[in-house]
């Protein structure tokens, strides 16, 4: 934020020529923005600076104590990532952090204005940051241990090319807008687009841009996400809406992520609001919260239920929306791949918010487990129009006990891999003729262990187009990993006549 000049004082970066943070150098001027320090700080961080209050290192604790005031202002409008602080002592910090050995140092040398100038850089670092998690679960594996639900975010992240989200989004939520505007501009910003060969008639009828639906449901740090902006800003601009008004539709009406990995999810949601923060420099003075879900496990004791649905009336809960309730109670193991018995739950959301729990002590908390879990239940929903993603993958040798079970539960045809499992479950979420957009394993293009899998989605689907990376073995890698991959646009409706675009890209 301080490169791009998002923050109207640098928190962490010196002015060209100085060595000190902008925001310290400020304060020992007696510059202090009101608007971020009470009066109370104030006073102590200039005490603090002019050595007439006690400290072992009085510079270093008044720059603690900017840094707690700026993240209690940003706590404002993105309080998914920063937590209200009352002290800086609850935040963890390092000792030293103005030398020129400290770790802000060494993150203002890596953090270059190149190196931000997109966002996405903010995936590569969380990518970075979990690595030595991932060696050692994948250490355990070999042992024979199995991954638990807290260790497959670290050992399922993987960071997506740039040039393959273009291709996926491009030829997803590109194609369908240009199917509804034949005559739209959009097509000269697509660079991996694929022009139709054939006129198609058959296809989701999207009148305005705030139609548009784009889930992933294994976001990870949002790049597909942050890409879709681009695109959907673009839409937006073409159709005549105030530029100024675009970044809070994309978020408010179009966008949407479902992780896991409570860190990743924060960071997703980070990333989108630089979106919109790039494109209209007052918005974070106007809070929009992207809608990033972030399953969370929720459990009911036994008899939990019985006197909340006495207080907010029995009537409203139908056996089947009972069902519901329980299905979350491993939601940080099974994450979107979760089917929810009910999903249209939109209007039970609205009366339950009108029901005045805030006085009930004793049902207040379950009052707010049932909120989440509906919240959660809409978010895997079959709303969208477009479902993008790079999903995990696992083989079920790897799978922990009770992921095992679910698999076999609940994807007897695809419980051999997670991602496999993840293209059945993308195409329910996705409304029919709608696309699911992935990049997978290339396994299920030509194993026997994945003709269930195939059998189903030439049933159900149509492949419209394919760029197949495979394993090159000791040649090289496709995409600089060791295993093949593909990436894949799938019609969310059975075409046998229709002629797809296939292609094999190899890397040396």
């Amino acid at each position: 934020m301080d490169v791009k000049g998002y923050n109207r004082i640098r928190v962490v970066s010196p002015l060209e020529d100085q060595f000190q943070p902008e925001i310290l150098a400020e304060a020992k001027m007696g510059h202090l923005g009101d608007e971020v320090v009470s009066e109370k700080l104030r006073e102590r961080i200039l005490a603090l600076l002019a050595g007439t209050f006690s400290s072992r290192d009085p510079q270093t604790e008044a720059y603690r104590l900017l840094i707690v005031a700026i993240c209690n202002e940003y706590h404002r409008s993105m309080p998914f990532l920063f937590e209200r602080i009352d002290d800086y002592t609850e935040l963890l910090m390092p000792d030293d952090l103005l030398s020129g050995n400290s770790i802000l140092a060494y993150t203002r040398e890596a953090m270059t204005p190149e190196n931000c100038e997109s966002v996405e850089v903010i995936g590569w670092l969380y990518q970075f940051y979990i690595s030595e998690k991932k060696e050692d679960v994948f250490k355990q594996l070999k042992k024979g241990k199995k991954i638990g639900s807290e260790s497959i975010p670290a050992a399922t992240q993987l960071f997506t090319p740039s040039w393959i989200v273009r291709y996926l989004v491009e030829n997803s939520l590109g194609r369908l807008w240009m199917l509804n505007r034949p005559q739209s501009k959009l097509v000269e910003k697509m660079e991996y687009y694929i022009l139709p060969e054939q006129v198609e008639t058959d296809f989701l009828r999207v009148s305005s841009p705030g139609e548009l639906k784009v889930c992933d449901p294994a976001c990870g740090s949002g790049h597909m996400l942050v890409y879709a902006f681009d695109l959907l800003y673009a839409i937006y601009e073409e159709e005549g809406y105030e530029p100024l008004e675009i970044p809070e539709k994309i978020l408010t009406d179009n966008l949407y992520g479902i992780e896991i990995d409570k860190r990743a999810g924060e960071l997703a949601a980070f990333a989108l609001v630089m979106k919109a923060r790039e494109r209209y420099r007052r918005f974070l003075r106007k809070p929009v919260q992207p809608n990033i879900a972030v399953l969370e496990p929720i459990a009911f004791e036994e008899g939990e239920l019985s006197a909340y649905l006495d207080f907010v009336g029995r009537d409203l809960f139908t056996t089947a929306l009972l069902e519901t309730l329980h299905q979350f109670k491993e939601a940080d193991n099974f994450g979107a791949l979760i089917r929810p018995v009910v999903t249209d739950v939109a209007g039970m959301l609205g009366i339950l918010k009108n029901k005045d729990a805030a006085g009930q002590l004793l049902l207040y908390k379950t009052h707010e487990k049932v909120l989440q879990v509906l919240k959660q239940a809409d978010y895997l929903s079959p709303k969208y129009q477009v479902v993008i993603a790079n999903p995990p993958y696992m083989g079920n040798k790897g799978m922990n006990p009770r992921l095992s079970v679910f698999a076999k539960d609940n994807y007897p045809d695809t419980k051999s891999d997670l991602f496999e499992m993840f293209i059945e479950r993308n195409l329910e979420l996705v409304q029919k003729n709608g696309y699911s957009a992935m990049v997978t394993m290339e396994a299920w293009m030509f194993l026997c262990s994945y003709e269930k899998l195939r059998t189903k989605l030439l049933n159900v689907s149509t492949m419209i187009s394919m760029v197949h990376m495979p394993y090159l073995g000791k040649g090289g890698t496709s995409m600089g990993i060791n295993f093949g991959t593909s990436a894949t646009i799938f019609h969310n409706a059975s075409d046998p006549q229709f002629k797809g675009h296939f292609c094999c890209v190899r890397y040396f």
